[in-house]
């Protein structure tokens, strides 16, 4: 049926420990992070099936999974790691991460910092959630 879309997840708020400073390893502080899932639609808009699609709550599952399970000291790892969990519904076609960090540490008034990434998946492979971001990682250079 071929109708390439977009399932758009906004604002999931999970709790982490991520950070390059040793007070960000021990402390958990609060993330933000938006997906957007590029994915063929046709099938499920004719179906109405959820199994012709990705289930976002799994997604959210996934993502939020990675920022509470695992540890990184970069943005871009957390990016990349919550890309790859997402990309193992290989019905995927890429998904781009926005990774917003709510209460930075710098000596500013600033709201966030983040970084987005848009990684692609790989036909006849399954990412392992368990890697690190590999040259794949396409961080967005306007974003920041």
């Amino acid at each position: 049926m071929g109708s390439l879309g977009c399932i758009e997840l906004r604002g999931l708020r999970v709790v982490g420990t991520h950070g390059a400073l040793p007070e960000e390893q021990e402390r958990a502080q609060p993330f933000e992070v938006d997906l957007d899932v590029e994915v063929d639609l046709g099938q499920a808009a004719d179906s109405d099936d959820l199994a012709d699609t990705v289930d976002y709550a799994r997604a959210v599952q996934r993502a939020a999974a990675v920022v509470t399970g695992e540890s990184f000291r970069l943005l871009e790892g957390l990016a990349g790691a919550i890309a790859r969990a997402v990309l193992a519904d290989q019905r995927a076609r890429s998904v781009t991460v926005t990774v917003r960090k709510l209460r930075p540490p710098v000596a500013a008034d600033l709201a966030s910092v983040g970084v987005r990434l848009t990684r692609r998946s790989h036909a006849g492979t399954r990412p392992d959630p368990g890697t690190r971001p590999e040259a794949g990682d396409r961080p967005d250079p306007g974003y920041r």
